[in-house]
This record gives C-alpha cells, structure tokens and sequence, in this order.
C-alpha cells in the first residue's frame, strides 16, 4: 500500500509525464502526403488520397489520413503524385551532370546507358555507389565506351566479348544490360555485329540489351531480327534513314512484329538527330507509343533540349498523351523494363517509399525536338518535391 506521501509524490509527478507525452509516444507515420492526384499505374490508382509512409516504405493509400499522426506533412493539394520517377537512359559519366540533379527533378532511379566499357566502369561504379539516389549502369560493349569520343565501333576489335562478360560477373550488382550505339558515325558497317557481340555477352548472363539506332548503316529490321524479348530499342523516333516509318509515313511492320516478340521502344529524347516531331507523332496517331519515356540526359541536355525528364515528359502531354499514360512510361513501365528495379516504379504498399510530387502547370510552354522545331504546349510537369527511400530531399 502506498503511503501518503507517496501518493503526494506520484501526484506531483503527474503533470509531468502529462507534459511529456507527446515525446514519449512516436507519430505513426514519417510522413504523410496529403491531398494529391495520387497516379500508380501498377496498381491502376487514378484518384486523389493520401500516401503515408513509415520506415521508409509505403503503408497506405487512403482519403483524410490525419495531420497529425505523421512526423512530417506534404501539402499536395492539385498537385500529382506519382512514384519516383525511373529514366533508363541517362549518362553520369560527366562531372557537370550529377545523380543529385537528377534527383531533385523527381528521378529516384536512373540508368546510365552506355558512357563506360569494360575497361574504364570502375569509374561509372563509383558514381553509382555514391549517389544519392540508385544508378546502375548499361555496360558499353565497346571497352572505353563514349571516353573514345562517341566513335566508339568503328573498330570492331573494341568490342571485346570475354573482357565485357568478365566486367559484368565482377559488378553485377551495378551493370544491368548492356548498351550498344549503332548510328554510321559510331559503328560505321559493324553495326549488326556489334549487336551480335552484345547478345554474346547478354544471353549468358540473363541481361537485356539496349541498342541506340537512327542513321544506321543497316536498315532497321535487320537490326530488330537480332533481338529478344526485353531488349530495348532507344531513339525510336528517329527520322530516316532506316527509322521506323517507311517512305509513306506508316510504321513498318516489322516494328510491329518486333513489339510483339516483347521488344520495348523506348523515347531517348537526347540532342542529336534522335526523334522529330513529326515521327512521333506519326507513330503515335497509328497507335505505336512509346514503351518506355527516357531522357539521354548529358550535361548539355541540361540547358539544351532535354532539361530533364520532367520537360521530356511534357512534350508527349503535348502530343496528346494522357498524364496517366506518360507517368507510367516513366514509372510502372521504366521498371519492368530493367529487371533489377522490377521492384520500384510502384506505390504499393510495402514498396521502398520512392515518391516525386509535380505541379501540372497550365499556360503556354515551349518545347523542341533534335532539329530545334518549336512547339507550344498548354500543360507541363514541374518538380514540387521528392522522396527518396521514406525521405524528403527537396522542396522545388
């Protein structure tokens, strides 16, 4: 039995750990995003709610998740939500374009396609592991890759198969396919056998391929003959020679029967002779959409037609793709794509907590394609915030 002053003395205390209490009991979420158009094409979710996040995964997606049990609030009303964004052509070999820059415009996953060889990945590696969101890289089979100048299978022997295998097997933690540039100013006549030396590489290993075309010395089927399901076509829209269009404007059937092998076409907007308005939206209008929307990102896309994935993704808004639709070539899509980050690109519950939150401004923007032809677009993706693994990291 207590004696009286023992009573005294716990009821002093009282007010205290009265007090205290909201120290001594931690929120239930992280964070909670609230009040946003809530877009994951993975789990067809097109509606306005919350997301709330705890330990750095998704918990739930629901309406009028309170303020506050969450340790942190994004106000996202009108704006969209979406997951982290996933661009699977990018190039970080460069000092003035970092993964944090890439980051900070929504893109929580990126894929360097192509920049480094066999010989010189070490140093692709090493960008990947200290970057602040995940890289992995798509291993040029040409040993030096673009450090050669962006000529880089003109001599075929830089194709070296056993040395590419060998880097692989060693950092397969980072290497996820392999790239190989095919355009006459890079392969010159060797282009189908720079192919046929990736797939010697790939196969083995289980990795996709991704091959750049446009201007190539081969026409384009007997490029897409030697691929398989899953390997990637960049810079699909790429005007003649050898594009995907025949000399009426309709998409060859080839390029169908390639899509439906599971071939993916993927946008790799870039800067030099890689899509034109008119052939994407030719494409488009037969109903050949991209499977995938990437960047080719380098350091003078910065300033210079890309931007960023972001303003890449407007442009198709422009061409009259629903958001829904571009936000899935940039997330759900993006991840089946590269089977290592099948597990991003989603708002499951469960799933690491990657988010980027846009405005979709009205007014009147700007756009361009390779050939600097201008167009107006009515509506564009602006960076508002992003989330890396249950983290803030900006406020656009």
């Amino acid at each position: 039995m207590l004696t009286r002053r023992q009573l005294l003395r716990a009821s002093a205390a009282a007010p205290i750990l009265l007090n205290r209490a909201p120290q001594l009991f931690a929120a239930e979420y992280d964070l909670v995003i609230k009040g946003g158009r809530v877009l994951d094409a993975a789990q067809r979710i097109d509606r306005v709610a919350d997301v709330a996040i705890r330990g750095g995964k998704i918990v739930a997606i629901r309406p009028n998740i309170a303020s506050s049990s969450a340790a942190e609030v994004i106000e996202a009303g009108g704006k969209l939500v979406t997951p982290g964004l996933i661009d699977i052509h990018t190039h970080v070999a460069e000092k003035e374009l970092t993964p944090a820059q890439c980051l900070s415009t929504g893109v929580t996953s990126q894929v360097d396609g192509g920049s480094r060889g066999a010989l010189n990945v070490d140093e692709l590696i090493k960008v990947a592991q200290n970057a602040p969101n995940r890289v992995r890289i798509l291993l040029n089979i040409s040993g030096r890759g673009l450090a050669d100048g962006g000529t880089e299978l003109l001599d075929i022997d830089k194709a070296d198969v056993p040395a590419a295998r060998r880097a692989v097997e060693r950092s397969r933690d980072w290497i996820v396919g392999i790239k190989a540039r095919l355009s006459r100013s890079v392969a010159g006549e060797h282009d189908l056998e720079a192919v046929r030396r990736a797939r010697q590489v790939a196969d083995p290993l289980k990795i996709p391929i991704m091959v750049h075309v446009g201007d190539t010395a081969s026409p384009l089927p007997g490029i897409l003959a030697l691929l398989r399901p899953g390997d990637i076509v960049t810079h699909m829209y790429a005007p003649a020679p050898h594009g995907m269009l025949d000399d009426n404007g309709r998409v060859l059937p080839q390029v169908l029967d390639a899509r439906r092998r599971g071939i993916l076409f993927d946008v790799g907007n870039g800067r030099t002779a890689h899509w034109t308005w008119e052939v994407a939206e030719r494409a488009i209008q037969q109903g050949f959409l991209p499977d995938t929307i990437s960047s080719d990102l380098t350091a003078a896309g910065l300033t210079d037609q890309v931007i960023n994935l972001p303003n890449v993704l407007s442009k198709f808004l422009l061409l009259g793709m629903p958001v829904d639709q571009v936000i899935a070539r940039a997330t759900t899509n993006a991840a089946r794509a590269i089977p290592e980050l099948r597990s991003y690109g989603t708002l499951r519950t469960g799933a690491i907590a990657d988010v980027a939150v846009f405005d979709l401004r009205e007014g009147d923007f700007d756009f361009v394609d390779n050939y600097k032809t201008r167009r107006t677009g009515h509506r564009k993706l602006v960076p508002y915030a992003v989330v890396m693994g249950g983290k803030r990291v900006n406020n656009a």
